[in-house]
């Protein structure tokens, strides 16, 4: 059903005589950035901007901190990611991969085989 199209596009659907729908991997990337930042006890994806300046610099920051590689129909995504002091690592780490895993999942219909995290550092800035 899906094919290659670019390389940094894919056929998600072909619907016959109506079209095709594709996807672009740097929305995949974004999609994963979106949902690990709104895992609570993670700061911001290393490299990136905050969510409310998202607006006002434009998106293409928003995937700095994500790789996604994808093949056929599966995908995997590496993310660097800077925490927030006093939780849980492991714990915050399994929420943000379950988050990337579900929104990739249930918006794109690719199928995600492994969501690795690399923790780029611990936001100190206790008294926001």
């Amino acid at each position: 059903m899906e094919k290659e199209n670019r390389n940094d596009t894919r056929n998600l659907q072909e619907t016959g005589d109506i079209g095709t729908v594709q996807i672009a991997d740097e929305v995949v990337a974004m999609i994963a950035s979106l949902a690990t930042t709104e895992v609570e006890g993670v700061c911001s994806m290393a490299g990136t901007i905050s969510n409310e300046l998202m607006s006002k610099v434009g998106v293409k920051n928003l995937t700095k901190g994500v790789r996604v590689e994808v093949i056929r129909s599966s995908v995997k995504v590496e993310l660097a990611v800077l925490m927030e002091y006093g939780y849980n690592i492991p714990g915050t780490s399994r929420k943000v991969q379950e988050r990337v895993k579900n929104a990739i999942e249930n918006m794109t219909g690719l199928t995600v085989t492994d969501v690795n995290i690399r923790i780029a550092g611990v936001n100190l800035n206790v008294g926001k």
